[in-house]
């Protein structure tokens, strides 16, 4: 273990950093740039020069003032880094100065450093670069997350993906099929369609032109083991008629609404279904590293060999981060969109 590198006594390092942070959150929201002091690492944390980070619906919901970060945690949008770390604090490794790494952060992305903990970090590979790394994190724990570790998906199941061209779908398409499982997913376009089965999707359903329901029960009449749903409200009482028995509903987050239509506890008893609510970014710093592990345990061989990667929509300069959440909430595009960080410091 290391010595605290403290950025205050480290010339090398500015005292003051650029940083992206909202105006009036809600409907009329904007962004600007401000500067700030440098984040200093606690004792398990390393600072993070970044030189991307991932975009994600989260963010949306945060400058909209209905998603703050946890209590304690920067205020500063951005759930997702990569870059070079460059100091650490006095419980963590010295060796990681000089790494080049990606991984979550509670807040505090959108900026030209920010912290991670040391049990949080993944490391970057040869076969990626800091854009494809930034785009990484978010969504394949999240996926891993829902279908594996509450999911339960085994070799051979079957799992349904709401939302199968965003992200976290993306993700989760390349890892079903990694685990040998079926994959179907919802879609809103054709062109989504397509751009999911070429990730290898085995159904992929135009909710805006077909009843994904009876298309769906005609596909798979066992229905499905587990069930990623983003979207809830009408979904929730459509997910439990595609269920498989002894299935799980777990609901990733609200995009259709917070409320449900009369569901029928019946035909849920009758298939033993499971309806789970999961978030990721308020849990502890414990679970957390134990999701790294796993994940890496798991698919970290596939991630450095390019067999799994996060697809890139678009890349933008943070200089027009307004323009990414614009098109972000057009829900026009399949997979991730990143913010380059530009800094000369």
């Amino acid at each position: 273990m290391s010595q605290a590198t403290e950025h205050s006594l480290n010339p090398k390092l500015p005292t003051l950093m650029r940083a992206i942070d909202v105006i009036n959150p809600g409907p009329n929201s904007e962004l600007h740039f401000v500067e700030i002091p440098l984040p200093t690492p606690s004792a398990q944390q390393v600072l993070v020069k970044v030189a991307a980070a991932g975009v994600n619906r989260a963010d949306l919901a945060q400058r909209a003032g209905v998603y703050p970060p946890p209590p304690g945690e920067s205020p500063i949008l951005g759930l997702e880094v990569a870059g070079t770390i460059v100091a650490v604090g006095s419980d963590a490794d010295s060796s990681f100065v000089g790494k080049k790494v990606f991984g979550l952060v509670p807040g505090g992305g959108y900026a030209e450093y920010a912290v991670l903990h040391q049990d949080h970090l993944l490391f970057q590979s040869e076969v990626q670069g800091d854009v494809e790394a930034a785009a990484t994190a978010e969504v394949f724990l999240t996926a891993f997350q829902a279908m594996l570790q509450i999911g339960g998906l085994q070799p051979g199941g079957a799992v349904l993906l709401h939302a199968g061209a965003s992200g976290v779908g993306t993700a989760g398409i390349q890892l079903a099929k990694q685990l040998g499982a079926v994959v179907a997913v919802t879609v809103g376009t054709d062109a989504k369609a397509q751009d999911c089965l070429a990730l290898g999707a085995d159904i992929c359903i135009n909710y805006k032109t077909q009843d994904f329901v009876s298309e769906l029960q005609k596909f798979r009449p066992q229905g499905f083991n587990v069930i990623v749903d983003p979207v809830a409200a009408d979904y929730i009482t459509k997910d439990l008629q595609l269920l498989a028995l002894d299935g799980r509903i777990v609901v990733l987050a609200m995009m259709g609404g917070r409320t449900v239509p009369p569901l029928d506890l019946a035909l849920m008893f009758k298939k033993r279904g499971q309806l789970i609510c999961s978030t990721l970014r308020n849990r502890s710093d414990e679970y957390k590293a134990q999701l790294c592990r796993d994940f890496i345990s798991q698919f970290g061989q596939a991630l450095a060999q390019g067999l799994i990667k996060p697809v890139l929509a678009q890349v933008f300069d943070w200089q027009d981060a307004a323009d990414a959440h614009r098109l972000m909430a057009r829900n026009a595009v399949t997979g991730k969109l990143v913010l380059t960080i530009q800094t000369g410091r």
